[in-house]
C-alpha cells in the first residue's frame, strides 16, 4: 500500500504525535484498560499509514485519526468478548486531565461506554455532535440523548461525592 504523497513520513509522524493523545482518549473511552487503548491506537496508526491515500483533506486529519482509533477500539472490544473478573478491572482511571478535574474525570470513567465515549469526544476532544454522529455511525439525536443522559448521571454522581465529603 502506498501512502498519500501529499503527506511525507515526517508530516504523518507529526500528525500522529500531535493527535495521539486524542486518539488514546477516544480509544480509552471505548475500552476498559489502558493497555487495550494503547493497542487500539497502535493498530489505528498502522491502519492510518496503510490507508493514507484515502485521506482527501489534510485539514481533516484529526477527526480521521480519531475515527480510526475508535473503530480499532470497537474491533478490539468485539474480539475480547470474554468474562471480566474483578481482579482484571483497572484500579485507576486512565490519563486524567489536570488535577482540578480529578473527581469529574473519575465520574466520566464510571459512565457506561456509550455515554463515556460521547462525553470524551464532545468535551475533551471538542468534536461537534455532527462529527461524533458520523464517527460513531449513529444519528445526531442519539449523540444528543447520550450527552444529556451523561450530564444528568454525572450531576447525580458528583452531588453524591460532594455529600460524601460533607459527612467527613
Amino acid at each position: 500500500m502506498t501512502p498519500n504523497m501529499d503527506f511525507s513520513r515526517e508530516e504523518f509522524a507529526a500528525a500522529v504525535t500531535e493527535h495521539g493523545p486524542r486518539m488514546y482518549r477516544a480509544a480509552r473511552s471505548v475500552l476498559d484498560s489502558d493497555a487495550d487503548a494503547q493497542d487500539a491506537v497502535s493498530q489505528a496508526v498502522l491502519q492510518a499509514w496503510q490507508s493514507l491515500d484515502r485521506l482527501r483533506d489534510r485539514e481533516a486529519v484529526r477527526p480521521w485519526l480519531v475515527k480510526i482509533a475508535v473503530n480499532c477500539a470497537y474491533a478490539l472490544r468485539r474480539r475480547q468478548k470474554r468474562v471480566v473478573y474483578l481482579d482484571d478491572l483497572p484500579q485507576e482511571p486512565a490519563a486524567p486531565p489536570p488535577a482540578q478535574y480529578d473527581g469529574l474525570w473519575e465520574a466520566v470513567c464510571a459512565l457506561p461506554p456509550d455515554r463515556r465515549t460521547a462525553v470524551t469526544l464532545f468535551y475533551y476532544e471538542t468534536m461537534t455532535v455532527d462529527e461524533i454522529a458520523r464517527l460513531l455511525g449513529v444519528p445526531q439525536g442519539t449523540v444528543k440523548s447520550r450527552l444529556a443522559r451523561a450530564r444528568a448521571q454525572l450531576k447525580e454522581m458528583l452531588q453524591e461525592q460532594e455529600g460524601d465529603y460533607e459527612q467527613i
